[in-house]
């Protein structure tokens, strides 16, 4: 093969710093061949090596009873849900690939988090997304949410695991950078579970699946820069999926592992071949030895920098025993799929890659690996200059408004207020039949089949809080994800999640990630809510700058009976409605301080940790007790919009009349947020042992008014409504 000579521009190209080179070349003892540029290009790259991230993710709580799986030793999380079950569960960006191609980009998304999952054993049982756009009337952002909605619908509708829940949000920030996070969860018995660590020298090395083409080639190095005008020129690192075949390699490979065939198993995500063979090679401190030119490929001349680089999809590596070589191929084979022997384990801890007899790549699998020798960074951090000014806004100070009807209809029929149902009923939320909570309420709830037990699931995130505030902003959403799931009669028990911030090389920026991982570190300890993996996705900016930092939060709930589920809507005429928490309320960050007068300023919400557990401990009491008929979270939005989302039913809107003191001005009470707060309806000869029981735990007990059957909405007397008038406005406020 021609020999490729390695130019200073070759390697700026790969975006490798004159430092790293040096070191490949220290590692190396020599000059690299272009295979093995290629290779350190990618697996050095900040979304495969964490090399700007890992330090700080080290110091998140990973310890606890229900963990299975620390962060990082699996391809995901993995939770002990009692009676021999598991559930596997991880959340990943796709924002580049989404930015540039928003159907195949989200699509893939999905699928490259499904692989995650089965890949461990288990059946995967639902998604979740959490979605970031810009304005909302922009031409270009229609289109990006609706190629992104149709790319997560199709590819999970087709592949057939239920959509059960996420979220959506508009701001300026991520005008030209959406955000598109998607979250897989999985159930697996205990005794099923695959490993991803290569074992076993002699053992086979297999490539099964999808065959090899150049889509995606540069997949990993293009989500570790800016987004620019160069980047339209990078399309190919934009793989295309296909769901019909990714069900196929489901089907085969949990066929597979039922058997008891797999050895180790890990799915072809972020540089292809590369990480999965140097990855498990790594992972089992063993080596392996591959020849590229067996891998079954679509297009003709690849050669093999481009094999080893590929991203196309709905491709695993596997590890067999070489006599069970014959049975496994004739599995994936019965599945009309490719299971091809391209190599073999070794003893010597290095990858070694042949194009036939040609060697084009030797290099010890320690100095590629999350925990091994690839270089690792700690950023400088710099205090954002503007954080003063914002925070410096008194919002107290603002005018009340002359009408408050005004804004409610405002607020509710805002973007990010308004009703989901138009992006969520292009889901099949019901495929599985395990739905138990379909969305629309504070979490979803998925029944693990022939048993009682169910699970919770929630993502959350306010990014106008973390641009705000980066510590109490984390801190908020690892608390607002708990509390929702909570909401549901769920126990938050772990979390996963996805970093999304701009470039880690500005002081600024590494700031804000810096203060986000201690706030994450803070809450889940208080909460008791490990972190069990995730992704970090840095380089999200456009020309105007870096997106809002952004540290989405998925959050797994465990109840024992899945008949206990509750959710946000009210379900009886004359029931109570209470509030567990304080009336007293913040307009830093708030919406209504963005949709009433334009502007993001202020100290967002403080969340009070230790009160926050109480809360969660206390509503999850009254529901296994049967004393509420329902709960919602207090949150975006405030107070009102809270219980005007609760009379939304599925099936039935029903009025509210509330009548309550006011200990802040008007605007505070009603529009402004704050954590620690939920809102209940119960029978009103329930009242007395909540409000004791509420007394037990110190949390405030506000009865605000009744559930009525009246087409009406009234507040004390500043608002009177039609119910239905505001209803038609929550529903029609996004247009997709």
């Amino acid at each position: 093969m021609k020999k490729v000579e390695i130019t200073p521009e070759l390697v700026a190209e790969h975006n490798l710093s004159p430092e790293e080179y040096k070191r490949i070349l220290d590692i190396l003892k020599r000059e690299p061949t272009f295979v093995e540029l290629g290779i350190f290009s990618v697996m050095w790259s900040e979304h495969t090596s964490y090399k700007n991230s890992v330090l700080l993710l080290k110091t998140l709580p990973k310890e606890g009873s229900f963990i299975l799986a620390k962060a990082g030793e699996e391809n995901a999380g993995l939770i002990d849900i009692g009676q021999g079950w598991a559930i596997c569960f991880k959340i990943e960006s796709h924002n580049h690939p989404s930015a540039l191609e928003p159907y195949y980009g989200a699509a893939t998304g999905v699928g490259g988090i499904l692989r995650d999952i089965f890949t461990m054993g288990a059946k995967p049982i639902a998604v979740l997304d959490s979605l970031r756009f810009g304005k909302p009337e922009n031409p270009k952002v229609q289109h990006l949410l609706k190629e992104v909605v149709s790319g997560i619908a199709d590819y999970g509708n087709c592949f057939g695991v239920p959509t059960v829940g996420g979220e959506v949000y508009f701001e300026d920030s991520y005008e030209g950078n959406p955000l598109v996070n998607a979250m897989a969860v999985g159930v697996v018995k205990h005794n099923k579970i695959a490993r991803s660590a290569a074992s076993g020298i002699g053992n086979v090395v297999l490539i099964v699946g999808a065959k090899t083409g150049r889509d995606g080639i540069h997949g990993a190095t293009f989500a570790s820069v800016d987004l620019s005008e160069k980047s339209e020129e990078q399309r190919t690192a934009v793989q295309v999926g296909d769901p019909f075949l990714e069900k196929l390699l489901l089907e085969a490979t949990l066929e597979a592992i039922e058997e008891g065939l797999v050895i180790a198993i890990q799915d072809m995500g972020a540089a292809g071949l590369t990480c999965s063979s140097s990855e498990m090679a790594g992972k089992g401190n063993v080596g392996m030895e591959i020849d590229v030119s067996l891998v079954p490929q679509r297009e003709t001349g690849m050669t093999p920098y481009e094999i080893m680089l590929s991203e196309s999809q709905e491709r695993m590596l596997v590890i067999v025993q070489p006599e069970n070589l014959k049975r496994i191929t004739s599995i994936f084979a019965k599945w009309d799929l490719d299971a091809v022997q391209i190599g073999k384990v070794t003893d010597d801890k290095m990858l070694r890659v042949f194009y036939g007899k040609e060697k084009v790549a030797e290099i010890p699998t320690e100095t590629l690996i999350l925990g091994g020798s690839a270089p690792v960074y700690k950023r400088i951090t710099k205090y954002p200059e503007y954080l003063h000014t914002l925070q410096d806004f008194d919002p107290d100070k603002i005018h009340e408004p002359s009408n408050y009807s005004a804004v409610l209809f405002k607020l509710i029929s805002s973007p990010n207020l308004c009703s989901r149902q138009q992006i969520y009923q292009q889901y099949d939320f019901m495929v599985q039949i395990g739905t138990v909570v379909e969305p629309g309420s504070d979490s979803a709830v998925v029944r693990i089949s022939d048993t009682d037990i169910a699970i919770a699931l929630s993502t959350d995130c306010n990014g106008r809080y973390c641009f705000l505030d980066p510590y109490a902003g984390t801190v908020a959403a690892v608390a607002e994800a708990a509390r929702n799931v909570a909401c549901s009669g769920a126990k938050p028990i772990a979390i996963t999640n996805c970093l999304n911030f701009g470039n880690p090389y500005k002081p600024e920026v590494y700031y804000c990630f810096s203060e986000a991982i201690r706030g994450m570190a803070d809450a889940c300890k208080i909460l008791g809510t490990p972190v069990t993996g995730g992704n970090v996705s840095f380089y999200n900016e456009n020309p105007e700058g870096a997106i809002y930092p952004t540290p989405v939060i998925g959050m797994l709930g465990l109840m024992s009976d899945f008949r206990k589920a509750t959710t946000q809507f009210f379900k009886r005429t004359n029931d109570r409605i209470i509030l567990l928490g304080s009336l007293k309320a913040n307009l830093g960050g708030s919406e209504y301080l963005k949709i009433q007068f334009n502007k993001v300023a202020g100290k967002p919400p403080k969340t009070d940790l230790e009160e926050e557990l109480r809360l969660q401990n206390l509503i999850l009491e009254l529901i296994d007790k049967g004393l509420v008929n329902s709960a919602h979270d207090v949150s975006d939005g405030g107070l009102l919009v809270a219980v005007l989302e609760c009379c939304f039913a599925p099936n039935q809107i029903w009025g509210a009349m509330l009548n309550f003191d006011l200990p802040q001005s008007p605007s505070s009470v009603y529009f402004g947020e704050g954590g620690g707060r939920i809102v209940i309806s119960v029978e009103e000869k329930n009242c007395q042992v909540i409000k004791e029981t509420a007394q037990k735990y110190n949390i405030e007990y506000i009865e605000l008014g009744y559930v009525s059957d009246k087409a009406n909405f009234i507040v004390n007397k500043h608002i009177i409504e039609n119910i239905e008038v505001l209803y038609s406005a929550w529903r029609q406020g996004l247009k997709i």
